[in-house]
Parts: C-alpha cells; structure tokens; sequence
C-alpha cells in the first residue's frame, strides 16, 4: 500500500498548479490531505473521482480555514470524522478511515506561530490528541498517523536550530511531546529508513527565498504504530513537488 501525506495549504490552489495531474501520475492508494481550506461543495470531488479516488473531507466551519481529507482508490470500511472534542473538530483537524485492522488518520495540528493564545491551544491540542490515540489504539492496533504535526523534532529536522530555539514549532516542550509520542509506540516512518539524514524538509517559507536555498522545516510526517513498523518498505520526501509551501510526504508499507 503506497500512502502519501500532502499538506496543500489549500486544494483549490493547489489544483491550480497541476495537483491533479500529478496525483493521477503518482497513483498512491491513499492520500492524506491536510489544509483543504474549502467547504464540501468547493472541493475538486468530480476531477478526484474521475482519476479513481473516493473523497472523504473534513472541513472546518470557517470558511477558507484548515481541513482535512482522505482520497482512497478503495473504500474504507468505514470513516470517522473528528475527535469529538467539539473545539477541536470545528476546526477540522482529523480524519480516520479503517481498512480491515489497519486504520490510516490525516492529521492537521495546529500552528502557535499567531500568539501565545495559540501556542497554549496547540499545547493542548498536543495532550488531548496524545490521550485520544492511546484510547483509539486499545481497539485500533495498526495505526498510520499522517500529516503536518508542526513540529520539527530534532536539530536534523530544520535548518537552523540555534535560531529557531525560541519559535513554535521547534520550542523544547514542542520536541518533547514528540519524544513522548514516539516512545508511547510509535515510528517515524522516514527516519525508520534514513535515521540521520540531513537537510530533508518539508516546508518551506514563502520568504526569503527559503525554498530555493533549502532553508526548510521537516514537520510532515507519517507515524506508524510500532507493532507494523516491519512492514515499512520505504518512506520519502517528495521535495521536487511544489503545489504548496508543504511537499508531499510518502510510505509503502506491506
């Protein structure tokens, strides 16, 4: 099974510059989507079905904001919409879909770069996501966890660590929750592959001219639960793909 992560900042630009195209080519079986930033009926659902996708959207209630998606080439047995935590579903910030044992989430975290108000919501986000998986896991043991976490992990993960030391999304309790995450059972799927590769990212500011100069952040991730890690075949970066300020994040797993 191929899996793609894809954080598009917005699938209608996106589809502006090829995605489409590129996803019909690329072919994965499932393909996680994070900031849709579009409600149900702006959604490119004839174009995606037509390349042989279901669609499996959920948006936030305001209106151009966040939102995630699943498009799978074979349907799910079933999907799950949100956390039912009602904060954090108006925002649209998760999806499961459940394919026999194996249950595949598109995840969106929030970002605390807006303000201290923010970085307390993603602070607690990070709690109540963590105690969600945990209960999900006693009945869904095979767990793929894909999406933009916000977080670089490690010194690796981002190109300047001494200068970004004090910014959301690479703050010391941001990296320990990561920490925690991992050891509570959990792999990242590209560094299972490349466990010290360097300047590998998967976003890029607008500014700067960041992209061109590989000046990035590796916050896109795919985390599979340790008890399937073995059927990890391979796991990449798709840093050559520019639909967004993300590039596509992919997994084979058997």
């Amino acid at each position: 099974m191929k899996i793609i992560s894809y954080n598009l900042n917005g699938i209608r630009a996106a589809t502006t510059k090829g995605f489409i195209n590129w996803l019909e080519e690329e072919s994965p079986d499932v393909i996680c989507i994070q900031e849709t930033k579009a409600q149900i009926d702006q959604m490119p659902t004839f174009e995606l079905n037509t390349i042989g996708y279901d669609c499996y959207y959920f948006s936030a209630q305001k209106k151009g904001y966040s939102g995630v998606a699943i498009l799978s080439k074979t349907k799910p047995d079933q999907v799950i919409y949100g956390m039912g935590i009602e904060k954090y579903d108006n925002e649209g910030r998760i999806i499961r879909a459940d394919y026999g044992d194996l249950s595949i989430i598109s995840v969106y975290h929030p970002s605390g770069t807006s303000g201290e108000h923010r970085q307390d919501f993603k602070m607690q986000w990070l709690s109540d996501f963590q105690n969600y998986i945990q209960e999900l896991s006693k009945t869904r043991k095979e767990l793929i966890i894909c999406g933009d976490y916000n977080i670089c992990h490690r010194e690796i993960d981002i190109h300047d660590p001494k200068g970004n030391a004090k910014n959301s999304g690479f703050l010391p309790e941001e990296r320990e929750w990561i920490d925690g995450f991992i050891n509570s059972g959990y792999t990242d799927s590209f560094r299972h592959i490349y466990p010290q590769e360097r300047h590998k990212y998967t976003w890029w500011s607008y500014r700067h001219n960041s992209r061109n100069n590989n000046k990035g952040w590796r916050i896109d991730y795919c985390m599979v639960s340790n008890n399937i890690k073995e059927r990890i075949k391979s796991a990449d970066i798709l840093a050559d793909i520019k639909h967004s300020d993300h590039c596509p994040v992919s997994l084979i797993i058997q």
